[in-house]
């Protein structure tokens, strides 16, 4: 397939020494085969049926690496009809409804063996769904034979180790939050610790989504830190490129509070105790002691959802604090467009998809030191999660400086459009080569 040529061989000396021209060849032949590399990618979502930022990358991730001329099966637990997915093969390996309509969701490691799933009739868990998913992969294996395994997360790991130790294929286990995220730096499931360290050990390569993440791994897994490649997520090209228009009739109260002087602060993902969302509105009633025109927008849902509306209150703040529920597609982007400061306040952040969504919409961002994305945001203001005097003092300071929260705006936005999913993925491709050739070696 002429698309897939890395290079041209009619750009060839013809003066070359034959053992160099029988080289450059065996080269080329080599890098054509990664260009047409063939993937199976084991995931748990995408969207629209997913539940937070994991189906988004994962959608990214799977066509930038198409465009690089990949051969895709992208295997998901359940079985719905996904818009702009042509560039690859979406596979079913089980009958299921979405999960995430159950609380199956990739983000939810508390109860895997509750009965929450409806089949047939029946209930089932997540170790239940897992076991099929499973099941499924041994079978498709035996018609699809990959170049190597990709797979997203623990729910996964499982499957991934299944082929590599069946069929010989690399597995490459993709790291996109940890048990330790999740539970917020708490305990944590047990069993998807194991799950997890196991995964880890038996792939031949990892890949982490930041600096902050693989120093997690290292430290709680013990995972030699040379077998750790981190490549960053990005900004989808169709949300940078797409003809959105914000609309002010969407949001009306909020918008007739900004027209009134109000800074609208705006905060988004899953009401979990990851999110250190309890410490961002202890910080919010500091911040409007210091600045009553304050207004706090919570766009997302969750465990903590009816704590974190009682704590509003019981602070004293409920007034100058909004509870969307969960929202996504324009919507979402409306908070975004109509938000000053967006804030993620979270106690453990991999990466943070939403900061550079919010920095296309003009937002200024106050990052947690404990997120991944804070390394490639360098105009972002930083904090310690728990440090709750520091973030009031930032949004103060700028809500009150015009001069400073344009300054931000414009830095931002330099930073994160140096990002981009085509570079992931050749990145991603070099992840590859190394393991095939490893493998090869061994």
């Amino acid at each position: 397939n002429p698309r897939h040529a890395v290079l041209e061989t009619a750009a060839l000396p013809t003066e070359l020494h034959p053992f160099l021209l029988i080289s450059y060849f065996h080269f080329t032949t080599f890098c054509a085969k990664m260009v047409d590399v063939k993937i199976l990618m084991l995931g748990w979502e995408l969207p629209p049926h997913n539940s937070g930022g994991l189906g988004v990358a994962c959608l990214n991730m799977a066509r930038a690496l198409a465009n690089q001329g990949a051969d895709i099966d992208f295997v998901i637990p359940y079985t719905a009809e996904h818009q702009d997915t042509d560039f690859m093969h979406v596979i079913s390996a089980t009958n299921l409804d979405p999960l995430f309509r159950y609380g199956g969701g990739p983000y939810d490691s508390t109860d895997l063996d509750a009965k929450i799933i409806v089949s047939s009739g029946a209930k089932l868990s997540i170790r239940d769904v897992q076991h099929q998913y499973i099941d499924f992969i041994k079978d498709h294996l035996a018609d699809f034979q990959p170049d190597i395994i990709h797979a997203h997360d623990w729910l996964t790991y499982e499957a991934g180790i299944l082929a590599k130790k069946h069929y010989g294929v690399p597995l490459i286990a993709h790291v996109h939050a940890t048990e330790f995220d999740r539970a917020g730096m708490g305990p944590g499931n047990p069993l998807v610790h194991e799950i997890e360290k196991t995964g880890l050990m038996l792939a031949d390569r990892v890949i982490a989504v930041s600096e902050f993440t693989k120093r997690l791994i290292h430290e709680k897994y013990q995972i030699p830190l040379t077998k750790i490649d981190v490549i960053y997520n990005s900004l989808d090209d169709s949300y940078l490129n797409s003809d959105y228009e914000y609309h002010d009739d969407t949001y009306q109260y909020i918008t007739d509070l900004k027209n009134a002087g109000y800074t609208v602060v705006s905060t988004v993902g899953r009401f979990t105790v990851q999110k250190g969302l309890k410490f961002l509105l202890h910080a919010a009633k500091k911040a409007i002691q210091r600045h009553p025109q304050l207004l706090f927008v919570f766009a997302g849902n969750g465990e903590e959802f009816s704590e974190l509306v009682s704590l509003s209150a019981d602070l004293g703040i409920s007034q100058n604090v909004i509870f969307t529920g969960f929202v996504r597609g324009k919507k979402l982007r409306d908070i975004y467009s109509l938000s000053d400061i967006f804030v993620m306040s979270s106690v453990s952040e991999p990466f943070g998809l939403t900061a550079l969504e919010a920095a296309h919409h003009g937002d200024c961002l106050i990052l947690t030191k404990q997120s991944g994305v804070s390394e490639v945001i360098w105009s972002a203001l930083e904090y310690d999660y728990w440090d709750e005097d520091k973030l009031a003092a930032e949004i103060v300071a700028i809500a009150e400086d015009p001069a400073l929260r344009d300054s931000l705006r414009h830095d931002i936005q330099e930073e994160y459009l140096k990002l981009s999913w085509t570079d992931v993925a050749k990145k991603c491709l070099g992840t590859y080569r190394g393991a095939i050739k490893r493998r090869s070696q061994s």
